[in-house]
C-alpha cells in the first residue's frame, strides 16, 4: 500500500518509528516531513498530507503531532480526506468500517509507539462496509 506520513516537531521520533515499521511491512511510505526537531507549524504538514491523499498520490495518510488534535483538523480541511484521531485499535477499526477514514491522527504525546502500531494495523487491514454508510460518507465531501 502507498501510504505518506507527516508529523510536526513534536511527533518526528513516532514519525520515523512508524516509516521505518511500515516499510519492513512492506508498504512504499512516502515521508513528507518534518526531517528536524526545528519547530514547524502543524498545518503545513497537515495541508501537505491532506493534497497527497486527495490526488491518489498515496492511498492512506498517517498524521501525528503531539496530540493528534491540530494536525487533524488541519487535515480534515480537506473534503476529500476524511482523518480520524485514534488512540486506540477499536476506533481505528471503526473510522475505516464506518467513515471510509482514510487517514489516521496519532497523538505522539498521548500515545505509545506500540499502541501507535496497534491502531495503524487496524486501520490498513479494516475495510469501509459501504451499504448505509456511504450516504453520510458523501455527505462529507459534499455537504449542500
Amino acid at each position: 500500500m502507498r501510504i505518506a506520513i507527516a508529523s510536526d516537531h513534536a511527533a518526528i521520533e513516532m514519525k520515523a518509528a512508524l516509516r521505518e515499521w511500515l516499510i519492513e511491512e512492506g508498504h512504499e511510505v512516502a515521508d513528507l516531513g518534518p526531517d528536524s526537531h526545528d519547530s514547524v507549524d502543524y498545518p503545513d504538514f497537515g495541508y501537505k498530507l491532506a493534497s497527497v491523499i486527495a490526488d491518489g498520490t498515496a492511498e492512506r495518510g498517517i498524521a501525528l503531532c503531539g496530540s493528534g488534535i491540530g494536525i487533524s483538523m488541519s487535515v480534515n480541511r480537506n473534503p476529500q480526506v476524511r482523518c480520524a484521531l485514534v488512540s486506540e485499535p477499536l476506533s481505528a477499526s471503526l473510522a475505516r468500517q464506518h467513515n471510509d477514514a482514510n487517514c489516521l491522527a496519532i497523538g505522539a504525546r498521548l500515545t505509545g509507539l506500540d499502541m501507535a502500531k496497534a491502531c495503524v494495523t487496524a486501520f490498513l487491514t479494516t475495510e469501509f462496509e459501504g451499504g448505509r454508510h456511504q450516504r453520510r460518507v458523501d455527505k462529507l465531501a459534499d455537504p449542500q
